[in-house]
């Protein structure tokens, strides 16, 4: 049970009390940005279902990218630091938030995180929220871009059965996809129709950490983002020719 939002219990948090703990974490997430946003970090909420491989996907990315994007990481969960000792294994600084019950992060877990990285040494910092469809999509965190990862070995029905979580994303990662071939009842081309009656602007990439399909254009999204932020760091992304 997740006592801040109250979730699976609507006695748990009353409105107005709900209300108060939401404009407390406006004002942090605020806090947030203005630090990332003048060192020229740009931050990503990456979102989506416990298993979808969003740490697999982080992992992936640091391969892909390798010295030519600095990225770190907060990862979080309700118990170990299993998710933050992957990513450091492949060269990502990484600190783990465990929120014990609770199914999301905050604001104020991620400012307190940014202590433990060196965060102005960064590109990109990735948080990996909670695995949740829910709760994360609520809470700013100070991000810059909503990214949320499903999993085509979830279904067809995710988008629509969970509206909130993909009408905020500014990208979805079809995940998983070189498992496909083994899910004849699972279309690729009715995931991006659900995603395209719930988002205002849909847009979606598939992607396979384990093959390496889509990485090339998710990397490109990402230093496209990070030029349009402006700053030092990032005029001086986007030598790789694309």
């Amino acid at each position: 049970m997740c006592e801040s939002c109250g979730c699976g219990d609507p006695q748990m948090v009353p409105l107005e009390v709900q209300e108060r703990i939401l404009s407390v974490n406006e004002r942090t997430a605020r806090h947030n940005r203005e630090h990332l946003e003048e060192e020229g970090v740009f931050a990503v909420n990456l979102m989506g279902s416990p298993g979808s491989g969003k740490t697999a996907i982080l992992e992936a990315t640091a391969r892909a990218s390798g010295p030519l994007l600095r990225i770190g990481a907060m990862s979080g969960d309700l118990a170990t630091e299993r998710d933050a000792e992957r990513l450091r294994a492949v060269g990502i600084p990484a600190v783990a938030i465990t929120t014990g019950s609770a199914c999301h992060l905050d604001a104020e877990l991620v400012h307190r995180a940014l202590h433990d990285l060196p965060w102005r040494d960064l590109d990109l910092l990735f948080i990996e929220n909670v695995g949740n469809l829910v709760c994360p999509a609520v809470y700013d965190l100070g991000q810059a871009a909503n990214v949320v990862v499903l999993s085509v070995t979830e279904g067809e029905d995710k988008p629509l059965k969970y509206p909130v979580m993909f009408r905020k994303a500014d990208l979805v990662l079809l995940s998983k996809t070189d498992l496909l071939p083994h899910l004849p009842d699972v279309r690729l081309e009715t995931i991006v129709e659900n995603l395209s009656r719930v988002m205002p602007e849909p847009r979606c990439l598939s992607i396979s950490a384990r093959t390496g399909e889509g990485l090339s254009a998710w990397i490109y999204w990402l230093e496209r983002r990070l030029q349009e932020g402006g700053g030092v760091k990032a005029r001086a992304v986007g030598h790789r020719g694309r």
